[in-house]
């Protein structure tokens, strides 16, 4: 385990050479908990070190999701909870969770053109960022997971099951396959490895389906939210580096596996920097601490 690093905050800037990119999933929680608080350490940490974009690892809005564009939960949930100036310029990038299969996905992807900085442009989507001045080029891959677990292809969620498990494999597949991306980020809300108090067979459909694809293709990082504590897992034999990142609400208990390199009940969020020679990561808590940082060097 590594411990605090007070000089981990502050991230590279140097435009054009980094993508710097925050971190955040299951935004909201039953009485909000820590939420407006680490909304405003966000806020801080952007004030203060160039971030590009806000990644959400799913369970934007919580609860029971959202019906429509209108409804009451986005106020509630999100635009009067990240309300400082610097939340408003940025864009969040967003995937649905299991929560919001509970309501409409679609209100989730139709709130795009509500909001300038809410970006869902499909259920599943993928961009590139230059990296080293336009010398190298980083890939994120946004994935839908709730349709790829079994358990929850029911009438209790939504249209899940009539999204079509193969289809979306098939995209995985192909998008990682045309890239030349020298760094691969794939981020969805279900971890594929972790310590969880949900049922075993979440991650095995999620190890059978997608992880098969991400090791095949070597990708560096998957980062998925879920289970409201920061992981990070590194199996035996798997070249992937499998993140857990926290909720931006209220933190769960965790415990070590073997496969842990570190883990903490701490809610919060994390901070990416991306470059040519490293991806530096810290985990950053809901007292502003960070409390992990990782440099990964490519293979």
């Amino acid at each position: 385990m590594v411990g605090c690093d007070s000089n981990a905050e502050r991230i590279p800037d140097r435009t054009g050479e980094v993508v710097n990119f925050m971190m955040t999933a299951d935004l909201a929680d039953y009485g909000e908990a820590e939420q407006k608080s680490i909304a405003a350490l966000m806020a801080h940490h952007i004030d203060s070190s160039q971030i590009d974009f806000i990644a959400v690892a799913g369970d934007p809005i919580h609860w029971n999701g959202v019906m429509s564009v209108h409804d009451k939960m986005w106020i509630l949930a999100f635009e009067s909870v990240y309300t400082a100036k610097s939340l408003q310029k940025i864009p969040f990038y967003v995937v649905s969770g299991n929560h919001e299969y509970k309501g409409s996905v679609q209100a989730i992807l139709d709130y795009s053109l509500h909001s300038e900085r809410w970006n869902a442009p499909a259920r599943y989507f993928s961009f590139e960022r230059s990296i080293q001045n336009d010398q190298q080029k980083a890939l994120w891959v946004f994935i839908d997971t709730t349709p790829l677990i079994d358990i929850y292809r029911t009438e209790t969620y939504s249209d899940a099951a009539q999204q079509s498990i193969e289809k979306q494999l098939n995209w995985l597949d192909s998008t990682l396959i045309t890239s030349t991306a020298y760094w691969k980020f794939v981020i969805g809300h279900h971890p594929i490895y972790a310590d969880s108090r949900f049922p075993k067979s979440e991650q095995a459909d999620m190890q059978e389906r997608v992880g098969r694809i991400l090791e095949k293709h070597q990708v560096d990082f998957y980062i998925a939210g879920h289970l409201h504590n920061f992981q990070h897992l590194k199996p035996e034999g798997k070249s992937v580096d499998y993140i857990v990142n926290s909720a931006a609400s209220s933190g769960n208990t965790v415990n070590p596996l073997k496969e842990t390199v570190f883990c903490s009940p701490d809610p919060g969020y994390s901070v990416f920097s991306v470059s040519a020679d490293n991806v530096t990561f810290s985990f950053v808590n809901h007292k502003g601490q960070v409390i992990y940082r990782k440099i990964v060097e490519k293979r």
